[in-house]
């Protein structure tokens, strides 16, 4: 920002006009302007100036003293790593002393020779300018640098040709000589000249050269002062031989003022231009993560993060996002592979754009810090390119089996234990328009009894329909779900205990971080801090936390969903297929809707949680259906996608050491096991009637359950009585 150097009135009349003039003009100066201004006359000339400036109809020099170059808004990974940035304009402001003195000359000789002995106007440029435009024969210049600043600092000057224009040019450009130095003025216009695509000689010399203006030569400076008046026209890449021309007569005219000798100039025209543009920093490495922060950042501060200069530091990290990428690239890329079931359009990079809908597989990734609610990865879609909506946090896809986790955890917060007995057996609920529904498992067999911890870990439909139809109750299982963070609508009908409702992947991973959280839930949120271009910081939010559940009822759900990861559904998705090492404790839960059309898994361990989906845009089986045919599951297709990614976080990446030695970093330090709280009873029991185990049961369906206090079961097993054999049993606590 210019440091302003005056606070006197800048409002001038003719006495001080001369003032202004006297220290500067030459005699011969003053006998060609006097010349135009009588041919004009002198008369009007002070009217219109006065007409022009009368109030404040001419930028006035006291918003100079807040001026601010605009500048992009800087995104940064968790760590600092920049990662994209926001702004209309791309410009990396920098200070005249840390310029060499040859890129100063440069523009000096080419745009204002004078510019040392002026003050801010140069009456034989001005005059030939004047008249051109009277005559209807402008051919250009006239201008002195410091008026040039002043038609590009103040968008109501203009640009146009006009001889109202040049005169309101004319008072800014006067006011920016008495208030600043010329070094000031000069730093500015470097700043904030545009270079084609971007403003400013630094940002100029990092598109052209691939390196700061700090390290430019002499002929590089030359083709930097080039390109400002007309970039386009000589942009070396696309018009060399323009380019070439235009420099050699910038190096020409440093000769003539004196600043090159006649063989340094010589010197300087045999070096050659840059050929090929240097690559530009990515930013698309998280594109679906920076347009969420893009958009909270919009709605908190408007068109400033534009130009503010703003450095956003968010939650992303790098690692994980890379390891969130290649996990989901491996997915995409096995389920396409399978060319004898997937027969739908294969992905294909290409310049297309397919709006919110593309005929391809498509996928979505969140991972988070439970603790924080920090979102450490996320993955919109295959292609932001193809396709900007944002499957992680827009997309409604039926939540299959992901949605039972809250049917049992109603269950269990109204006081029903995990070993509650309720039977696997065909049932049919009327539907509104008259027919019947007539629900099966997935492997279409019934197995009779069975716990809620069995029908959790083994996803039996016929467990969770049951017991949230017709022992929880709809209302209580819906009312359960909302308060975790489902926030799509949630239908009334028995289909919706087992994820009939649509829900948002962003969602399904606020509602489980109530689990690892015993019972409070984290808002998913990307940004850490926000700093203005001060290092100021100017929003730092919090994490936002609520309890939801209460944590003993909590705990024991989490251990039925360790169950599901340890024998369960997801065990050789996550264990063998994934290689997430047995030692890392892990819980979560497969989801998969009718004929395969939606695959899920979500899982945590006790400082990460990560949610996985895998779909068609316009909802249809991911396999071709049939007899024999391989089935889209959450257990065969995201979770083994969830184990591979925890796999690389805890088991981290290669690396090489200062020996030369190989090993690993982790990305995350190894999670403890979740401790069984006090409050919480153990209990031997019998998994086929949910009893205290006994010496009439099998020793080897024998199990520890837990319970909070007064739920406990009473009654010993006795699977050796006829009245046992011939019963059908539905529960016993």
């Amino acid at each position: 920002m210019m440091a302003r150097a005056t606070a006197r009135d800048t409002r001038t009349g003719s006495q001080g006009l001369r003032s202004r003039f006297a220290r500067f003009w030459h005699p011969r100066e003053y006998l060609l302007a006097i010349g135009f201004l009588g041919a004009l006359g002198v008369g009007g000339f002070w009217g219109t100036w006065q007409n022009l400036c009368a109030g404040d109809a001419c930028p006035s020099i006291a918003r100079i003293s807040t001026f601010e170059h605009e500048q992009k808004s800087k995104i940064l990974a968790a760590d600092g790593e920049q990662i994209a940035e926001f702004g209309f304009e791309t410009r990396t402001p920098i200070r005249i002393t840390d310029l060499p003195v040859h890129v100063h000359q440069s523009v000096v000789a080419m745009e204002d020779k004078r510019f040392y002995q002026h003050g801010g106007f140069d009456p034989i440029g001005f005059t030939r300018a004047a008249i051109g435009v009277i005559t209807l024969n402008y051919a250009g210049g006239g201008s002195t640098i410091t008026q040039q600043l002043a038609r590009n600092l103040f968008a109501e000057i203009g640009f146009e040709q006009r001889y109202t224009r040049k005169i309101k040019e004319l008072q800014v450009a006067l006011d920016l000589e008495r208030s600043y130095t010329k070094e000031q003025i000069l730093e500015a216009y470097l700043n904030e000249i545009y270079m084609g695509g971007v403003y400013g000689f630094q940002a100029a010399s990092l598109r052209y050269f691939g390196k700061g203006v700090a390290d430019v030569n002499v002929a590089e400076a030359a083709l930097l002062t080039a390109i400002l008046n007309r970039p386009t026209w000589y942009n070396p890449f696309t018009n060399p031989e323009r380019a070439l021309a235009r420099r050699n007569t910038v190096l020409d005219l440093m000769e003539q003022q004196r600043y090159l000798t006649q063989s340094e100039t010589e010197l300087w025209k045999s070096f050659p231009l840059p050929e090929v543009e240097p690559d530009r920093a990515s930013t698309q490495f998280a594109p679906y993560f920076e347009e969420w922060v893009r958009q909270i950042l919009a709605d908190r501060f408007g068109e400033e993060i534009y130009r503010g200069g703003f450095r956003v530091y968010t939650t992303l990290d790098i690692q994980m996002q890379e390891a969130a990428r290649a996990a989901m690239e491996a997915g995409w890329a096995e389920i396409e592979a399978d060319s004898a079931n997937f027969l739908h359009q294969r992905y294909e990079p290409a310049d297309t754009s397919y709006g919110s809908s593309t005929p391809y597989l498509q996928g979505a990734f969140i991972s988070l810090d439970p603790e924080t609610g920090h979102v450490k990865a996320l993955i919109g879609g295959r292609d932001f390119q193809h396709s900007k909506f944002d499957r992680a946090r827009q997309a409604r896809r039926q939540a299959g089996s992901s949605f039972k986790p809250f049917v049992y955890t109603a269950a269990l917060n109204t006081g029903i234990p995990a070993s509650y007995i309720v039977e696997d057996i065909p049932v049919v609920y009327p539907q509104l328009d008259g027919s019947d529904w007539r629900p099966s498992n997935f492997v279409d067999e019934f197995k009779g009894p069975m716990t809620l911890r069995e029908g959790l870990y083994t996803s039996t439909n016929m467990i969770a329909i049951r017991l949230g139809w017709e022992e929880v109750g709809i209302e209580t299982v819906a009312q359960t779900a909302r308060r975790m963070g489902i926030m799509t609508e949630i239908e009334r009908f028995p289909s919706t205990t087992i994820g009939a409702s649509e829900v948002i992947p962003l969602q399904i991973a606020e509602a489980y971080s109530s689990f690892p959280n015993m019972g409070t839930k984290v808002r998913p949120f990307p940004i850490l801090r926000v700093e203005d271009d001060n290092g100021t910081v100017i929003w730092e939010p919090q994490p936002e936390k609520t309890t939801v559940l209460e944590p003993l009822p909590t705990r024991i759900v989490v251990d039925m969903l360790e169950d599901v990861v340890r024998r369960g559904t997801a065990y050789t998705a996550v264990r063998v297929r994934g290689g997430l090492p047995h030692n890392i404790p892990a819980a979560g839960k497969t989801g998969t809707t009718n004929d395969g059309t939606d695959v899920w898994f979500t899982g945590f361990t006790g400082n990460l949680l990560a949610t996985v989906w895998f779909g068609m845009d316009t909802p249809q089986p991911i396999f071709r259906l049939g007899p024999g045919r391989r089935q889209a599951t959450g257990g065969g297709l995201a979770a083994p996608v969830w184990g591979s990614f925890m796999s690389q976080v805890y088991r981290g990446t290669s690396i090489d050491d200062d020996t030369g030695r190989t090993g690993s970093r982790p990305l995350l330090a190894r999670p403890q096991l979740w401790e069984i709280p006090d409050g919480l009873n153990a209990v031997v029991v019998d998994r086929k009637t949910g009893l205290l185990a006994s010496r009439w049961c099998p020793e080897e369906d024998q199990y520890t359950e837990y319970y909070i206090p007064g739920t406990e079961p009473t009654d010993l097993c006795d699977r050796s009585s006829r009245r046992f054999r011939s019963s059908r049993i539905r529960g016993s606590q």
